[in-house]
């Protein structure tokens, strides 16, 4: 089992198989849960709760090596990550600053959508529209 430009994208595939490695993992341990309840405690429902789980996950990790090391695959990781090292990421600072921006602007739009919607509560009142 050879693994396809061993060097690059790295990090990329690694995140990656971690993420759908967890995963599996929670489907694995769902699947042993319910098992154990439909199975039984006996002797062989214990080995059947635990074995089947178990043999999901390592027939699930062999998909992802796959997945990952298939040419297309890699190659869309490998590029992925070498763009994600051409972006120029935002200071803290520049974040805090933008974020106040666009916090202190949506109270500002509630506030007024509010006064409107209660001017145009007046002028319905007054030619007595219902509502």
């Amino acid at each position: 089992m050879k693994i396809y430009k061993r060097n690059q994208g790295k990090y990329t595939r690694g995140v990656t198989a971690a993420i759908v490695m967890v995963m599996a993992l929670w489907l694995c341990w769902s699947l042993k849960n319910t098992l154990l309840s439909s199975v039984g405690a006996g002797q062989s429902g214990t080995y059947i709760a635990f074995g089947v789980p178990l043999a999901v996950f390592a027939l699930l990790g062999l998909l992802v090596y796959r997945i990952l090391n298939r040419q297309k695959s890699a190659d869309f990781l490998i590029a992925t990550e070498n763009e994600m090292k051409k972006v120029s990421w935002s200071s803290k600072k520049e974040v805090i600053g933008s974020t106040k921006v666009v916090v202190v602007t949506t109270f500002l739009m509630a506030g007024m959508l509010f006064l409107v919607d209660m001017l145009f509560l007046g002028i319905f009142k007054l030619i007595k529209v219902q509502g």
